[in-house]
């Protein structure tokens, strides 16, 4: 797993006076499920719109580079061309588009019909749900559905790298377990990860690797089996 794919070195990011991420470096290999962890308010979603460039206007340096190029003054939406995808926090679904042409959606960058085809056919199979609601508009779902969508959508790019936002925020205790029985498939089919999560334990448990990010600095990193067993993660973040 020595090969870069998402390398990020001194970043920081300031909204006038206040810093949100104060100088941090993280990458992540080839293949890599990698969990950044922390309180609300860390600085981890600020790091991942970062990586996205899709801040609002505020002050960043540092470099980010991508399968070994700058990511910098790259439009969010050529990412999904250079095949990095991110599913936001949020969901951020087309709500008046149907389930069908937000996945349509998702594959804009493709042209193998009979692929998209296929692809839609096997996200329908991993969350029935939505093949049930096929016709439906993305709107009118539920949060967990709306979830399922997003991750179906961004994974219709046949991404190198997805960056994940904190996907089990405000879900039910079993959509929580579907979705994370969903990014552990997808990493086990050799998609490189970098998920952003508040459920420390469920994230490290999924990972190879993870960060802890607290107050825009990054202090802690290392074997996410390792940070389980942690006291000091484990009095911070798994409540134990």
């Amino acid at each position: 797993m020595g090969d870069n794919v998402l390398k990020v070195s001194g970043l920081k990011v300031a909204y006038g006076g206040i810093k949100a991420v104060k100088g941090i470096d993280l990458e992540v290999n080839k293949g890599e499920l990698v969990a950044l962890i922390g309180a609300n308010g860390a600085g981890k979603t600020t790091t991942l719109k970062a990586i996205t460039g899709t801040l609002p206007p505020c002050k960043v340096e540092g470099t980010v580079s991508y399968k070994g190029e700058s990511l910098k003054g790259s439009k969010s939406f050529h990412l999904v061309e250079k095949r990095l995808a991110m599913v936001p926090e949020g969901r951020g679904v087309f709500t008046r588009m149907s389930i069908q042409e937000n996945l349509m959606m998702g594959a804009y960058t493709r042209d193998d019909k009979a692929g998209i085809d296929a692809d839609i056919a096997k996200w329908f199979d991993v969350f029935p749900r939505l093949k049930e609601r096929a016709a439906q508009m993305a709107g009118t779902l539920s949060g967990g559905e709306q979830q399922m969508l997003a991750m179906a959508r961004a994974l219709m790019s046949h991404p190198e790298l997805l960056l994940l936002d904190e996907p089990s925020m405000g879900l039910s205790p079993i959509m929580v377990e579907k979705i994370f029985e969903v990014i552990r498939n997808v990493s086990k089919e050799g998609i490189t990860i970098l998920l952003v999560e508040q459920n420390a334990k469920l994230a490290l448990q999924a990972a190879h690797r993870g960060y802890v990010m607290d107050s825009g600095h990054i202090t802690m990193t290392g074997n996410a089996k390792d940070m389980l067993d942690d006291p000091r993660v484990k009095a911070a973040y798994l409540g134990e």
